[in-house]
């Protein structure tokens, strides 16, 4: 199993973050990470993630859990489980202001396969959760 995590302590209310962290179309103006995000971020809503680490590469995810303004999963791969890849996105109010942390675990029966040519996204995840502190932090 190849797994991504990070985690920042963001100085921002719970539903603020939520709600930066739900609007696909505001992506762009604040997370360096990605080109474009299509769809609409709600429960069982299909949305498309355009990458700047996989230029000219499409990804697309089901928002297969919610719990507002707690957690997300987006999740996707190949049918039968052969391969799966799920990002949890959570807030976890804490010292006054909230954890955020971020996780992609990838499995199946073709992960071994599959994750070698996965790039190392651990330096997209810090910016990613950089960039999301900065414009929580915003007045």
């Amino acid at each position: 199993m190849k797994r991504f995590h990070t985690a920042i302590h963001i100085q921002a209310p719970q539903e603020k973050i939520w709600k930066i962290l739900t609007d696909a179309s505001g992506y762009t103006s604040w997370n360096t990470t990605v080109d474009k995000v299509e769809g609409r971020i709600a429960l069982g809503e299909k949305v498309t993630v355009h990458a700047k680490l996989s230029p000219g590469r499409a990804f697309p995810v089901t928002v297969s859990s919610l719990d507002a303004p707690r957690q997300m999963v987006w999740s996707g791969g190949m049918p039968l489980g052969l391969f799966k890849g799920a990002r949890t996105y959570s807030l976890t109010p804490r010292d006054g202001g909230v954890e955020f942390s971020m996780t992609e675990e990838f499995t199946g029966l073709m992960a071994p396969l599959i994750t070698k040519s996965i790039p190392d996204m651990q330096p997209a995840f810090e910016e990613f959760a950089a960039c999301l502190k900065r414009k929580a932090e915003a007045a």
